[in-house]
């Protein structure tokens, strides 16, 4: 029985979120075409007749002196220090450049076995793949470097025979049916900050955090209740969230409703989704602290 746990990191939009959820064969990670959607540690576990493995999913690893990317920074780093392996999502479409190499450092550093994976392969020119897979080798001459597509399920097998070669022996972590250890209040919250950016353009989806404010749960009326709040800059972009007529925001609540409605299968749920403005959350050592768990 192998067991061990594993780092995902990448830019920004490398795919690290989807491969999680293609692994796991369950939604873990929210995902969006926005860079950095990811903002947290996302734990997603697979299991099968070889063993556990337990991987992190990381916020995208982005040069900026913005407090925001600098404690998503802080997460990323902290997750390698913790992780039996790492592996490296690279997106094959994009040029490495100076924010990749210093993921390779990091990595480097780390001082954990890595397995590269050249992500988007469904979408990649033969130039651009070989200039993915130099890169990877001149940086990770001992380790394995495979092309895979997270988005088309299309050499995943490969990257798990990989890491479960690596994985060293040990007892499962977690039981064999659970897929993630994240509690329903930040499942919750995530499930409605993606369904509120994916309508959302430019700057917006970085200015938005959601709260769920209250979750109740009736045993006998199997009843759920959920108060969240989605949480704004300014009063202006408040509008932008609601839509005309209230269009956006119904369309939020509904596409969030019924995601939210499979994690408590067989039980009514209310949900109640409301806009508030917080001046220059971003910059509030407060508020993310609460944001980065």
């Amino acid at each position: 029985m192998k067991a061990a746990t594993v780092s995902v990191i990448g830019r920004p939009s490398a795919g690290k979120s989807t491969i999680v959820n293609t692994i796991t064969g369950m939604k873990v990670s929210i995902t969006s075409p926005t860079p950095q959607t990811t903002r947290n540690k996302i734990r997603g576990i697979y299991t099968d007749q070889r063993g556990q493995l337990v991987f992190t999913d990381t916020p995208g690893y982005h040069l900026s002196d913005k407090e925001i990317n600098r404690r998503m920074q802080d997460v990323t780093v902290s997750s390698l220090s913790d992780s039996d392996m790492i592996l490296y999502m690279l997106d094959g479409t994009r040029t490495p450049g100076k924010e990749e190499e210093a993921i390779a450092e990091l990595v480097k550093k780390a001082g954990v076995p890595v397995v590269a994976v050249v992500n988007k392969a469904d979408v990649l020119s033969d130039e651009r793949k070989s200039e993915a897979e130099a890169f990877l080798r001149a940086h990770f001459p001992s380790s394995a470097i495979l092309v895979a597509s997270a988005s088309k399920d299309e050499g995943i097998d490969e990257v798990l025979i990989e890491l479960f070669r690596l994985a060293p022996e040990g007892e499962m972590m977690y039981d064999e049916s659970t897929y993630t250890d994240q509690d329903l209040e930040f499942r919750v919250s995530e499930i409605i900050r993606e369904k509120t950016i994916s309508s959302l353009s430019d700057e917006m989806p970085h200015v938005i955090y959601v709260e769920v404010e209250d979750m109740e749960y009736d045993e006998n009326s199997r009843e759920v209740w959920i108060r969240a709040v989605i949480n704004v800059e300014r009063e202006g972009q408040k509008g932008m969230i609601v839509g005309k007529g209230g269009t956006n925001i119904r369309r939020i609540r509904k596409e969030s409703f019924t995601e939210i409605r499979r994690i408590f299968p067989g039980s009514k749920l209310n949900l109640d989704l409301r806009v508030k403005a917080d001046p220059k959350w971003r910059k509030s050592g407060k508020v993310l602290s609460r944001i980065f768990r």
